[in-house]
């Protein structure tokens, strides 16, 4: 059983840096063919893919939020991160981290998910 557990702070000021680690147990982030994804819903909104990075490290951002956006991965602890820099309070959101299967492209497990918010 695949578990996906994400971490970070709560709260975050405007301009700053938003980091969130998601903690993967029950299979390694490394194994073919599998994109480990990050996905947020602001307040009364519906879900927003953000980007992912894929079993051999490659990466994939969305466009509108590509030039703020960083994932990287530690594959000896099984983390992959985000970083979301320069943030305002429209990426205020519950943040989700989830596990994309190449084959048939589905997302079959996801992280509880944490709550954001951005405000000074």
């Amino acid at each position: 059983q695949v578990q996906l557990q994400e971490s970070g702070p709560g709260l975050v000021k405007p301009s700053q840096t938003l980091s969130l680690t998601c903690t993967v147990s029950g299979g390694s982030i490394a194994t073919s063919y599998y994109y480990w994804t990050w996905i947020r819903q602001p307040p009364g909104k519906g879900l927003e893919w953000i980007g992912y990075i894929n079993y051999s490290g490659s990466t994939t951002y969305s466009p509108s939020l590509k030039s703020r956006t960083s994932i990287s991965r530690d594959t000896p602890t099984n983390q992959f991160t985000l970083q979301l820099n320069s943030v305002t309070p429209e990426d205020t959101a519950v943040y989700y981290c989830a596990r994309l299967r190449g084959s048939g492209w589905v997302y079959d497990y996801w992280g509880q998910g944490t709550q954001v918010t951005v405000s000074s």
